[in-house]
């Protein structure tokens, strides 16, 4: 027996009520207190599990092949919790593990697992402050997603999305998270469809559909909700550029209609602001470039026009929308054409120029770059400067100073990615 188990042991011995607790970890796994098993058997399934889990088969029945929750069965149903702390303390306990741990919870018994499955630890991490962010990306080449924490030191792959239509899998993508949903938006042969990743279950479900189900669109996360705005209307035979736009609830599971905007527009993009929804550039339905932005006002439900928003951005043809995050309440953009970082100043409704970025965004007109916002920094993914080839990812954030002239990158990956620099998708949850 190792120092380790015997510590466990000894553990076990002295305190015979506690059963199923959680009470140390080492080695990607959990030590649990367990008067029915051993502490080398409970070592060694964690174990297992914890490598499965990060190479995409995990599944906790050996396990569902979808990779969900819904199908767990854990060793001992019986085993309970220390019996002097309530229900709720112990909530508030497990809301402030690292999240990327709750995959081990549900190996402890049913009721952790129905606690997990149930969302509540996700509220109560709102409630005290306590959420974390979680990169969700496809790159290109990849069938599955990859799910990273903001450091990009833990990742895991996400379960099969389960659709069997070659046009959803091969064909582009749009995303956005609202809550603890991962929306995904893309066309199968019926048409425009939405499936979502719901962290909570870790499961992919499909839909629901927009009330204008849609492609090339802005969207943005709006606090708990989520918003799309403009891009083309699929719904045939009236295919359209359009002026309407949507809040996706992730609590009621559904699309509420907003108010329609000022201009039609696709390959728009949109941010969160002061607490409105911005959508900005993109073409109007005659072809025409739009250099003007709205916003929408949550408190007036009204849309407001800014003109000359992108009066100095160059536009070249087959352009990506425009690269657009936000970072304390503050607009940046990324030029795609001269890789420059650029912040908006409000008050003038102009553009000053930050400096250059670590990535390739003008290697394809700014499409296949990642530029999001990542709590208070920005957060770049896609080609090095220095790399020309079809591979060599480089991931760097960066938290900007408006009145510096100098920018301060950090790199996450070391150089050691070998993913495909083309992003096909990326979004950010943060819970």
């Amino acid at each position: 027996m190792s120092k380790e188990e015997g510590e466990c042991s000894q553990n076990r011995d002295h305190n015979p009520s506690k059963k199923g607790v959680v009470v140390g970890d080492s080695s990607n796994c959990f030590c649990l207190n367990c008067c029915n098993s051993s502490s080398k058997h409970i070592r060694a399934c964690l174990r297992r599990f914890g490598q499965s889990f990060v190479d995409g088969s995990f599944s906790l029945n050996e396990v569902e092949k979808d990779g969900s929750l819904g199908v767990v069965e854990p060793q001992d149903t019986a085993y309970s919790y220390v019996p002097s702390l309530s229900d709720e303390l112990v909530q508030q306990i497990l809301a402030r593990f690292p999240r990327a741990e709750y995959w081990k919870l549900c190996l402890v018994d049913r009721w952790c697992l129905s606690l997990l499955r149930s969302g509540e630890l996700y509220k109560i991490r709102k409630e005290i402050g306590v959420m974390e962010a979680s990169i969700f990306m496809l790159a290109g080449g990849e069938t599955r997603w990859w799910a990273f924490d903001r450091e990009f030191t833990s990742l895991r792959r996400l379960p099969i999305l389960p659709t069997s239509d070659p046009c959803f899998a091969a064909g582009d993508k749009e995303t956005i998270c609202a809550g603890t949903h991962l929306i995904v938006s893309g066309k199968q042969l019926e048409g425009v469809v939405i499936w979502r990743f719901e962290l909570a279950t870790n499961k992919w479900e499909y839909g629901p559909s927009m009330i204008n189900p849609r492609c090339l669109f802005a969207s943005a996360s709006c606090g708990d909700f989520a918003c799309v705005a403009g891009g083309i209307g699929m719904c045939a035979p009236n295919i359209e550029v359009l002026d309407s736009a949507e809040l996706y609830n992730p609590n009621k599971k559904l699309w509420e209609p907003l108010p329609k905007m000022r201009r039609r527009r696709k390959l728009c993009s949109g941010c969160y602001m002061d607490n409105k929804f911005y959508v900005i550039g993109g073409i109007s339905e005659d072809g025409t470039d739009l250099t003007c932005g709205e916003c929408f006002d949550f408190s007036r439900n009204t849309w407001d026009l800014i003109p000359d928003m992108l009066k100095d951005s160059p536009i070249s043809a087959s352009r990506s929308p425009p690269l657009v995050a936000v970072v304390s309440n503050e607009l940046y953009s990324l030029e795609a054409s001269s890789n420059q970082l650029k912040i908006y100043l409000k008050k003038s409704n102009s553009w000053k120029e930050l400096g250059e970025v670590p990535v390739r965004a003008d290697q394809s007109r700014g499409w296949g770059v990642a530029f999001k916002s990542l709590g208070d920094e920005l957060l770049v993914i896609g080609g090095a400067v220095n790399s020309y080839s079809g591979f060599g990812m480089r991931i760097c954030t960066c938290s900007p100073d408006p009145n510096s002239g100098i920018l301060q990158w950090r790199f996450l990956d070391s150089g050691k990615n070998r993913t495909s620099h083309f992003v096909l998708n990326c979004s950010v949850m943060v819970a």
